[in-house]
Protein backbone atom coordinates (compact mmCIF):
# COMPACT_ATOMS: atom_id res chain seq x y z
CA UNK A 1 0.00 0.00 0.00
CA UNK A 2 1.40 3.44 -1.11
CA UNK A 3 -0.12 6.15 0.74
CA UNK A 4 0.73 9.42 0.82
CA UNK A 5 3.54 10.49 3.22
CA UNK A 6 3.08 13.27 5.57
CA UNK A 7 4.44 16.78 5.34
CA UNK A 8 7.24 17.15 7.18
CA UNK A 9 10.48 19.98 7.41
CA UNK A 10 13.93 19.49 8.64
CA UNK A 11 15.64 22.14 10.21
CA UNK A 12 19.21 22.23 12.56
CA UNK A 13 17.92 21.73 16.05
CA UNK A 14 18.44 24.74 18.19
CA UNK A 15 19.38 24.91 21.53
CA UNK A 16 15.74 25.16 22.64
CA UNK A 17 15.32 21.69 20.92
CA UNK A 18 17.37 19.78 23.42
CA UNK A 19 14.86 20.19 26.08
CA UNK A 20 11.86 19.28 23.39
CA UNK A 21 13.68 16.43 22.26
CA UNK A 22 14.38 15.14 26.42
CA UNK A 23 10.65 15.57 27.00
CA UNK A 24 9.54 13.72 24.24
CA UNK A 25 12.01 11.00 24.40
CA UNK A 26 11.19 10.34 27.88
CA UNK A 27 9.45 7.59 27.12
CA UNK A 28 10.10 3.88 27.77
CA UNK A 29 8.65 2.65 23.93
CA UNK A 30 10.43 5.33 22.29
CA UNK A 31 14.07 4.06 23.93
CA UNK A 32 13.47 0.71 23.81
CA UNK A 33 16.17 -0.05 21.51
CA UNK A 34 18.27 2.85 22.78
CA UNK A 35 19.01 1.64 26.44
CA UNK A 36 15.12 1.92 27.73
CA UNK A 37 15.27 5.33 29.09
CA UNK A 38 15.81 9.07 28.41
CA UNK A 39 19.20 10.27 28.53
CA UNK A 40 20.03 13.54 31.10
CA UNK A 41 18.86 16.53 29.85
CA UNK A 42 22.46 17.78 29.81
CA UNK A 43 23.30 15.06 26.89
CA UNK A 44 20.84 16.50 24.81
CA UNK A 45 22.43 19.96 25.07
CA UNK A 46 25.40 18.57 24.12
CA UNK A 47 23.95 16.38 21.29
CA UNK A 48 21.95 19.36 19.62
CA UNK A 49 25.67 21.54 19.81
CA UNK A 50 27.03 18.82 17.99
CA UNK A 51 24.33 18.82 15.40
CA UNK A 52 24.71 22.60 14.65
CA UNK A 53 28.68 21.64 14.14
CA UNK A 54 28.17 18.92 12.07
CA UNK A 55 25.43 20.90 9.92
CA UNK A 56 28.08 23.87 10.13
CA UNK A 57 31.21 21.75 9.32
CA UNK A 58 29.32 18.83 7.12
CA UNK A 59 25.58 19.99 5.45
CA UNK A 60 24.28 17.36 7.63
CA UNK A 61 23.60 16.55 10.72
CA UNK A 62 20.68 14.67 12.76
CA UNK A 63 17.69 17.80 12.12
CA UNK A 64 14.60 18.25 13.95
CA UNK A 65 11.81 16.95 12.36
CA UNK A 66 8.87 19.08 12.50
CA UNK A 67 5.25 18.05 11.30
CA UNK A 68 2.69 20.46 9.28
CA UNK A 69 2.00 22.59 12.04
CA UNK A 70 5.67 23.70 12.91
CA UNK A 71 5.65 21.15 15.95
CA UNK A 72 9.14 19.22 16.87
CA UNK A 73 8.59 15.59 16.85
CA UNK A 74 11.48 13.97 16.92
CA UNK A 75 14.77 14.02 14.62
CA UNK A 76 16.25 12.41 11.97
CA UNK A 77 19.36 13.19 9.41
CA UNK A 78 22.96 11.48 9.36
CA UNK A 79 26.33 11.93 11.43
CA UNK A 80 29.14 9.64 11.46
CA UNK A 81 29.25 6.20 13.02
CA UNK A 82 32.13 6.89 15.83
CA UNK A 83 31.93 4.33 18.06
CA UNK A 84 34.32 1.52 18.05
CA UNK A 85 32.69 -1.03 16.71
CA UNK A 86 29.95 -1.93 13.88
CA UNK A 87 30.39 0.60 10.67
CA UNK A 88 33.21 2.76 11.87
CA UNK A 89 33.81 5.78 10.07
CA UNK A 90 30.79 5.20 7.96
CA UNK A 91 27.53 8.41 7.63
CA UNK A 92 24.40 6.42 9.56
CA UNK A 93 21.54 7.99 8.77
CA UNK A 94 18.58 7.44 11.85
CA UNK A 95 15.24 8.84 13.14
CA UNK A 96 13.67 8.49 16.43
CA UNK A 97 10.04 9.98 17.09
CA UNK A 98 7.65 10.80 19.86
CA UNK A 99 5.35 7.98 20.10
CA UNK A 100 2.28 9.71 19.00
CA UNK A 101 3.57 10.27 15.97
CA UNK A 102 4.50 6.74 14.86
CA UNK A 103 3.01 4.82 11.79
CA UNK A 104 1.74 7.85 10.24
CA UNK A 105 4.75 7.56 7.60
CA UNK A 106 6.60 10.97 9.55
CA UNK A 107 10.00 8.67 9.78
CA UNK A 108 10.15 7.76 6.10
CA UNK A 109 9.14 11.33 4.58
CA UNK A 110 11.70 12.64 7.14
CA UNK A 111 14.24 10.25 5.68
CA UNK A 112 13.70 10.60 2.30
CA UNK A 113 15.05 14.23 3.14
CA UNK A 114 17.93 13.26 4.38
CA UNK A 115 18.90 10.78 1.60
CA UNK A 116 18.00 14.12 -0.52
CA UNK A 117 20.57 16.00 1.41
CA UNK A 118 23.47 13.67 2.33
CA UNK A 119 23.49 13.06 -1.38
CA UNK A 120 23.84 16.75 -2.41
CA UNK A 121 26.20 17.26 0.28
CA UNK A 122 28.46 15.00 -1.99
CA UNK A 123 28.07 11.62 0.48
CA UNK A 124 28.21 8.24 -2.50
CA UNK A 125 26.22 6.18 0.31
CA UNK A 126 25.01 5.94 4.02
CA UNK A 127 24.51 3.53 6.42
CA UNK A 128 21.59 2.49 9.35
CA UNK A 129 22.49 0.66 12.28
CA UNK A 130 19.02 -1.22 13.43
CA UNK A 131 18.39 -3.21 16.49
CA UNK A 132 17.13 -6.62 14.58
CA UNK A 133 14.21 -6.66 16.55
CA UNK A 134 12.79 -3.28 16.13
CA UNK A 135 10.72 -3.80 12.97
CA UNK A 136 9.33 -0.51 12.76
CA UNK A 137 12.73 0.91 11.69
CA UNK A 138 13.28 -2.17 9.48
CA UNK A 139 10.30 -1.35 7.71
CA UNK A 140 11.51 2.35 7.33
CA UNK A 141 14.90 0.60 5.78
CA UNK A 142 12.86 -1.13 3.60
CA UNK A 143 10.77 1.80 2.39
CA UNK A 144 14.07 3.72 1.65
CA UNK A 145 15.22 0.67 -0.22
CA UNK A 146 18.51 0.09 2.00
CA UNK A 147 19.75 -3.36 1.96
CA UNK A 148 21.13 -5.79 4.78
CA UNK A 149 24.48 -6.02 4.84
CA UNK A 150 26.06 -6.85 7.73
CA UNK A 151 25.20 -8.46 11.38
CA UNK A 152 26.32 -6.95 14.33
CA UNK A 153 26.41 -7.89 18.20
CA UNK A 154 25.35 -4.39 20.54
CA UNK A 155 28.43 -4.81 23.17
CA UNK A 156 26.25 -2.99 25.87
CA UNK A 157 23.40 -5.27 25.54
CA UNK A 158 25.02 -8.37 23.27
CA UNK A 159 21.56 -7.98 21.08
CA UNK A 160 21.89 -8.05 17.38
CA UNK A 161 22.00 -5.23 15.23
CA UNK A 162 21.71 -5.21 11.41
CA UNK A 163 23.51 -2.82 9.21
CA UNK A 164 21.77 -1.42 5.97
CA UNK A 165 23.24 0.42 3.21
CA UNK A 166 22.39 2.30 0.66
CA UNK A 167 24.14 3.48 -2.26
CA UNK A 168 23.45 6.84 -2.99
Amino acid sequence: MNRALPAVRLRVPTHEDAFVWHRIFDDPDVMEFHGGRAAELSVYEELTARQRRHDAERGFCLWSVLDGSGQVVGFTGAQPWERDWGPTGEIEIGWRLAREHWGKGYATAAARQTLERVSAAGLKGVVAMVDARNSRSVAVTRRLGMRLAETFTIPSSSREAHCYRLDL
